[in-house]
């Protein structure tokens, strides 16, 4: 999803204190190194932008591009087709099901424009291939269903488009499932009679089932009638910061039990709490309702507005900044309770992610030298970075129907 977050980019100190050795960029350059939620997409149908070229987190709020890409050994992930959400009504379906058919178009476009460095990933088995040959791996997911409408048999278009990772909710509740994060709490108390349905076609198909975002009675059910394992996207641990958009360990230990993986974000407002800054909430707030729609913008009028972010973040400097051992703490907490088997990285690139020591994906080797550090060997740390969420998509692609997922 794209959202401006209030912890806006900045340079900063390396929070971790540890620079990563040139063995530890070397190990990762040999793992492979995924991600399960890339907002990114937003950035590639910018005008102007270009996922080829460098950007600057301090200049355009940007996080991955493929300059960076190379910089940290990240070999790619999970690119989101994000829809905010709307109105639960004919209308706003249709609308908003276009949007994301355009949005994976998008994706399909960067893969096909730049052949010699992207390729679409649509099996488990493609990510290594694809890594062999010095390419960036693009599986397509979709961050809330809302778009599908009421029509389930929607989803096997996406299928075809190559999506292979689905979520139910986002912010809000809609026609498949309860939020974690509704302000007016649970519609459905887990599931709608459609979100089973479309939890049904997603197994039958052979897309991994995303729970981030959706309420914890969403994830129980999911956990609990799905015929695959769940994976989290971009989730935390509720033991070290109690939000709702956070998990249990009771339910990480669920999670585990069905062959699942929560993959850890790096969203600062889900890592601890954040002491308040009005004058900064307030100029962002105002910011964010001129940015509303704003898909239309021609390139001069986006950077407008992006010199007025500069200028809010110059005037009113973060002064509580969740930093890189905050994220590691989240890290850290699930790899105890459920072991590194089940353990992941969904940062949120682009949608929020980034912490002080942490800003971009040039970066990421961090968290190998961190993980190192703690005492996990270099096949733990393989799992982490893409070896579990692929063992789960064999998983995934081995319960799907032959008839179905054609």
């Amino acid at each position: 999803m794209l959202l401006l977050p209030l912890q806006a980019a900045h340079a900063s100190k390396d929070a971790s204190g540890d620079t990563p050795s040139p063995e530890v960029i070397a190990l990762q350059r040999q793992m492979i190194t995924l991600d399960t939620h890339l907002d990114t997409p937003e950035s590639v149908d910018r005008p102007g932008w270009s996922i080829m070229d460098q950007h600057d987190v301090r200049q355009d709020y940007t996080q991955l591009d493929l300059p960076r890409m190379k910089e940290g050994a990240f070999d790619g992930g999970f690119w989101a087709i994000y829809t905010p959400q709307g109105a639960l009504d004919p209308a706003s379906y249709e609308k908003v099901r276009d949007f994301a058919v355009m949005r994976g178009m998008s994706i399909r476009l960067m893969v096909a424009s730049h052949p010699d460095q992207f390729e679409l990933a649509l099996k488990a088995d493609d990510a290594a291939r694809i890594n062999a040959e010095g390419k960036h791996i693009v599986y397509l997911s979709i961050e809330n269903a809302y778009p599908l409408g009421e029509d389930v048999s929607l989803l096997r278009l996406f299928y075809k488009m190559g999506v292979r990772e689905t979520g139910f909710a986002h912010f809000m509740n809609n026609q498949f499932a309860d939020s974690s994060t509704d302000p007016n709490g649970p519609k459905w108390h887990g599931l709608s009679p459609l979100g089973l349905e479309l939890l049904a076609e997603a197994n039958k198909l052979g897309m991994i089932i995303d729970g981030s975002h959706s309420s914890d009675e969403v994830l129980d059910q999911l956990i609990a009638k799905s015929t695959t394992p769940v994976v989290l996207s971009h989730s935390g641990c509720k033991a070290v910061y109690d939000h709702p958009r956070n998990v249990d360990d009771n339910r990480l230990r669920a999670l585990a039990a069905k062959g699942g993986v929560i993959q850890i974000n790096s969203f600062g407002s889900y890592l601890r709490a954040i002491k308040p800054n009005p004058e900064r909430a307030a100029a962002y707030k105002a910011l964010f309702a001129e940015m509303r729609g704003s898909d239309g913008l021609t390139a001069q009028q986006r950077e407008a507005l992006m010199a007025k972010r500069r200028e809010i973040d110059a005037k009113y400097p973060e002064t509580d900044r969740p930093t890189f051992d905050d994220f590691m703490k989240h890290l850290l907490h699930a790899l105890e309770v459920v072991g590194p088997d089940h353990v992941g990285i969904g940062m949120d690139w682009d949608g929020g992610g980034g912490v002080a020591g942490l800003e971009d994906v040039s970066g990421l080797p961090k968290i190998t030298a961190a993980l190192l550090k703690a005492g996990y060997s270099k096949e733990d740390v393989a799992k982490i970075w893409g070896g579990n969420v692929l063992r789960v998509m064999r998983e995934v692609e081995a319960a799907a129907d032959p008839k179905e997922a054609q």
